[in-house]
C-alpha cells in the first residue's frame, strides 16, 4: 500500500523536528521546504516562497502539519481552509504565550498574535504539547497570578484540540557508568537570550553559596551584565552526544524556567538519570513526578533550601526513577502513536 502525502511545515530544522520527520516518515511521504523564519530580514522572500510551495503541493494531499503557530502558519491554514483540507497545528510554547515581564513570548507582538489566531482559527485541531499551553496560571513568578495559553491570550478559539506530548526516543538518552558523575554537579541548557526566561538569573544568585558544586550552563558562550562566580561554565552550543555526556557528567538538572511549554531537554537529562529540580510553571511538575523537586516560588533562599534537600536525598533511587518516568511516559513511540492516529482518521 503506497504513503499518503503530507506537507509538514515548520519555522526551523531543530533537533526535535528531525525527530518529528523520522517518526512522520513511516506512515507519509513528507513534503516540506526548509525555510529559516527566525531571521525577520527573509520573511517576505519566505512568505513569497512558501506560497509559490504551496500553490504547487497543495492538491497533492490532504492534510497538512504545521509545528509552531506563527507566519509560517497563515498561509498553510489559510489555504488548507479554502481547499477543505485538513490542517493540524503543533503549538510548543512561544506561540500561547504573552509575557511581557520577561521580554518573552510570540503573543506580545500584534501582528504574530494576529496571524496565530487566525491559524487556530482556520485549523481543523490543534494540537498542544501540554495542556498548560490551552491554558495555565500560576504564581511563581510573583504574587499575583500570571495567566497563559492560548484560550487566555487569544479571544474565540473554538478549534477543538488534542493534547499529544512530546515523545523521545529512550534509547538515544541513556546512562553511561564509564562516565564518572560529579554529584555536586547541576546543568541548565538554554538559547542565546534566554536567561531570564530559563531563570538562570536565580542561578546565578545562589551559586555563589555552593562553592563546592559546580553549575553548567549548556546552549551560551557567556552572560553578559552579570556577576558570575567562578563555580558557574558557560559550555557553549553543544551536539546531541557533547550533551549527554554532559548530562552523564551531572547529577542534577535545573529547569528554573518562568514559562516552559513542555521541557525536552529536561525529559532528555532525565533519562540520562539526571535528578530534576524545576520551577513550579506549566506542565514541569507533572513532567518530574516524584522523581525530583518543585520550587514553589521564584525565591533564592527557596532555592538554597530545595538544592541542600536535593544534595541529601536517595541519590541512587532517585535517578532510577527519573529515567522511568521519561521511559513511561513521554516515549516517542507514544507521540507516534497517538499524532499517526489524529492525522490518518
Amino acid at each position: 500500500m503506497s504513503k499518503k502525502n503530507l506537507i509538514f511545515i515548520y519555522p526551523k530544522l531543530y533537533t526535535f523536528i528531525q525527530t518529528e520527520i523520522k517518526l512522520l516518515s513511516d506512515e507519509f511521504n513528507l513534503v516540506s521546504i526548509n525555510q529559516n523564519w527566525e531571521r525577520k530580514i527573509l520573511l517576505p522572500f519566505n512568505l513569497i516562497r512558501q506560497v509559490i510551495f504551496l500553490v504547487i503541493n497543495i492538491r497533492k494531499v490532504d492534510t497538512i502539519l504545521i509545528s509552531f503557530g506563527g507566519y509560517w502558519s497563515f498561509f498553510p491554514a489559510l489555504f488548507s481552509n479554502l481547499l477543505g483540507k485538513k490542517v493540524a497545528i503543533v503549538m510548543h510554547g512561544t506561540d500561547c504565550v504573552s509575557f511581557p515581564e520577561i521580554e518573552y513570548g510570540n503573543l506580545r507582538n500584534p501582528i504574530l498574535s494576529f496571524v496565530t489566531k487566525k491559524s487556530l482559527q482556520w485549523a481543523s485541531i490543534i494540537l498542544p504539547v501540554s495542556e498548560s499551553l490551552v491554558y495555565t496560571e500560576n504564581n511563581y513568578y510573583s504574587s499575583k497570578t500570571l495567566r497563559f495559553g492560548y484560550n487566555y491570550h487569544l479571544s474565540n478559539i473554538k478549534t477543538p484540540y488534542k493534547v499529544i506530548h512530546n515523545g523521545l526516543n529512550v534509547l538515544d538518552w541513556v546512562r553511561d557508568n564509564e562516565i564518572i558523575r560529579n554529584k555536586t554537579s547541576f546543568v541548565t541548557v538554554l538559547g542565546k537570550g534566554k536567561i531570564k526566561i530559563k531563570g538562570v538569573d536565580l542561578i546565578i544568585e545562589v551559586a555563589s553559596r555552593f562553592p563546592n558544586s559546580i553549575f553548567y550552563l549548556a546552549g551560551i558562550e557567556n552572560v553578559k551584565g552579570y556577576n558570575i562566580p567562578k563555580n558557574i561554565i558557560c559550555k557553549g552550543r553543544l551536539t546531541p552526544e557533547e550533551l549527554k555526556v554532559l548530562f552523564n557528567q551531572s547529577q542534577f538538572y535545573l529547569q528554573l524556567s518562568n514559562t516552559e511549554g513542555f521541557g525536552v531537554a529536561l525529559c532528555e537529562a532525565m533519562l540520562c538519570e539526571c535528578i530534576p529540580l524545576v520551577s513550579d510553571v506549566n506542565f514541569l511538575p507533572t513532567i518530574v513526578g516524584d522523581s525530583g523537586f518543585v520550587l514553589k516560588k521564584r525565591n533564592s533562599d527557596m532555592l538554597v533550601d530545595l538544592i541542600n534537600m536535593a544534595l541529601n536525598s536517595d541519590i541512587i533511587h532517585l535517578e532510577q526513577k527519573a529515567r522511568k518516568r521519561i521511559k513511561d511516559n513521554f516515549s516517542v513511540n507514544k507521540r507516534k502513536k497517538m499524532l499517526l492516529s489524529v492525522l490518518t482518521n
